[in-house]
């Protein structure tokens, strides 16, 4: 194996911006900002949402950022920061990473991810889902 995900992890953290829970909190009902949940739509059933939070799966999100895919969905066209999170941080500073390199600015991702949001006490939403399809 010539590199290792840590090894993935590492080269992401040091490039993009990391936000911890509490910074990203103080966003959440910011106009320019977009929460996007990269998890899997089994884990937002399972455990809830951020309110407001635009589903995004990992597997599709370079297909749904880029302006030339078919895919391709408006909420990612806006003048916005986009703030990406997964279950414990480390899809989304690897989506981060994507994201940035792909043009899509401003990006940063919520360190720990939703596991780090549940335990400080953050907003969510068990029903609801905002989804740009």
């Amino acid at each position: 194996m010539s590199i290792t995900y840590q090894e993935l992890l590492d080269a992401a953290e040091a490039e993009i911006e990391t936000l911890t829970v509490e910074e990203a909190k103080a966003l959440l009902h910011d106009e320019t900002c977009v929460f996007i949940d990269i998890r899997d739509i089994r884990e937002l059933d399972k455990s809830g949402r951020i309110p407001g939070s635009v589903h995004a799966p990992r597997g599709m999100l370079e297909f749904w950022v880029c302006p030339t895919s078919p895919y391709h969905r408006d909420v990612f066209a806006q003048d916005k920061k986009y703030i990406f999170f997964c279950a414990g941080g480390w899809r989304s500073a690897l989506a981060t990473q994507q994201m940035q390199r792909m043009g899509l600015a401003p990006v940063a991702h919520i360190e720990g991810g939703y596991s780090a949001w549940l335990a400080a006490g953050g907003e969510v939403d068990i029903n609801e889902i905002s989804d740009p399809v």
